[in-house]
């Protein structure tokens, strides 16, 4: 009977998981996809407590884990800014990683604690499973730290690159498959099992040194499929149908969502599994050597302010420099003005602005951006011709017409919103630097761009404060 009802939560909580990621797909119903996410997870932790056989010491552990987990998380989650939420999620997925190395290490060391053998005698399936885990897991650890390092600008988002670097991931990808099936040949030899764990952290970190930095929303997504997959292969081993459940749908979902990411970046998505992403379309995003100055057009705030209340349609462009500035607030009051002035005002999302998926889709619903107001790349690029302005804040690397023109850029060949094609473009930004590509941005040189510089927040408040004179 404890089974039974164990199962059946196990089911309730599955379908609950898969209606939060259907809620997920859509600002509107986010609030709710997250909602019975953590119904979800909760009734899950229950029926794995109240399942038969778990002891009270056990439940005790368990409990003190949640309390100590869950009170960090809480003070992490009230701390943390929206401009560091990619590095929280990239420190999450290191610990899904690191979680899956750890309970694969407690299978091997403990296996009857499973029901998958005893020492010396693990079943094959159990083996298998246990040594994928363990793989994708400290590949997920290792490269969520990289991926950390470099968002958080501890690390170079330029791509780290040297002469064999594709054929050594190749060797030592083949090698790791070799000693995975050694292990299992073997009956799970204890030395070939840290073989493996070694193998893999090295691994995790070479995949991801030379993917450059505007490519990191991807690497976050793909990071986010592998820990699905790592926790679905240690669901296999200890016989966790919801884990593996779970597992799944993670890494399903950021597989998914990485391939529509990689399209709209018109990158392989093979070049991400291998590594090396950011580094093909002309060797890397590291800018080339300084030439010389050129000449720029610059305004003020009340200049922009007197364009743009004569403009009937004004688009506004946000990228990771909003985020910095925590600009998303003005930006809004500054669009209720303009539409008061009777201008029609969009918002322009490229699928890779700032430092994560969904990242700007984020910051301006916490904003209380009107849903209907935001429009992705393919359905708002033809309407920057109709625009008297565009309106770019922080958003380099993504509306760099280069990505269009010049093959030997980083950059070339990603899809860009084409906010050049606007009467006007008023890009604000605190100087002439390249974006986290380190891609020179054309447009700041086209005849119809006006530089506004100074720090995003400031600058559109003296635009406010303009319009409302």
């Amino acid at each position: 009977m404890g089974h039974t009802l164990s199962t059946l939560a196990y089911l309730v909580a599955s379908v609950l998981f898969i209606l939060a990621l259907k809620g997920l797909s859509h600002p509107s119903t986010s609030r709710r996809g997250n909602i019975m996410g953590m119904v979800g997870m909760g009734i899950a932790i229950v029926a794995t407590l109240a399942q038969p056989g778990m002891k009270v010491g056990g439940i005790g552990l368990i409990v003190a884990g949640l309390a100590i987990g869950g009170g960090i998380g809480a003070v992490v989650a009230n701390r943390i800014q929206m401009t560091s939420l990619p590095q929280l999620v990239a420190a999450f997925h290191s610990l899904v990683g690191l979680a899956a190395v750890f309970v694969a290490a407690a299978a091997l060391y403990a296996p009857q604690s499973f029901g998958i053998g005893v020492p010396g005698n693990i079943h094959g399936q159990s083996l298998v499973e246990m040594s994928l885990g363990l793989a994708i897991g400290a590949i997920t650890f290792s490269g969520s730290v990289i991926a950390f390092a470099k968002l958080d600008g501890r690390m170079s988002g330029a791509p780290i690159l040297f002469n064999g670097q594709h054929y050594l991931n190749a060797a030592l990808g083949i090698l790791l498959v070799v000693l995975i099936a050694a292990f299992v040949w073997t009956g799970g030899n204890l030395a070939l099992f840290w073989l493996i764990a070694i193998l893999a952290f090295g691994l995790g970190f070479l995949l991801i040194i030379p993917i450059g930095g505007a490519d990191m929303p991807v690497v976050v997504s793909m990071l986010n499929s592998y820990s699905g997959w790592a926790a679905a292969g240690i669901g296999f081993t200890i016989g966790n149908l919801l884990l593996i459940v779970t597992g799944a749908l993670v890494g399903a979902s950021g597989a998914i969502l990485s391939y529509i990411m990689c399209k709209g970046m018109n990158r392989s998505i093979l070049n991400v599994l291998l590594g090396g992403f950011g580094a093909e379309a002309g060797g890397g995003a590291a800018a080339g050597p300084a030439g010389p100055a050129r000449p720029v057009k610059s305004g003020s705030p009340e200049d922009a302010a007197y364009i743009m209340k004569n403009a009937s349609k004004v688009i506004i462009v946000p990228g990771y420099g909003m985020a910095v500035a925590q600009a998303q607030q003005v930006v809004r009051e500054m669009a209720d003005l303009l539409k008061k002035e009777g201008a029609t005002v969009e918002y322009a999302i490229h699928p890779v602005a700032g430092r994560m998926p969904g990242h700007m889709n984020v910051l301006l619903a916490e904003a209380n951006v009107p849903y209907d107001d935001v429009h992705e790349l393919e359905e708002i690029n033809p309407e920057f011709a109709e625009a008297d302005v565009a309106y770019v804040i922080g958003a380099n690397d993504v509306t760099n017409p280069a990505a269009k023109t010049d093959k030997s850029s980083a950059i070339y060949g990603m899809p860009i919103l084409e906010v050049e094609r606007a009467k006007t473009v008023f890009f604000v930004k605190r100087g002439m630097a390249s974006g986290y590509a380190g891609v020179e941005n054309e447009l700041f040189f086209r005849d119809n761009t006006m530089m506004l510089f100074g720090d995003a927040k400031k600058v559109t408040q003296q635009i406010v404060q303009a319009l409302q004179k």
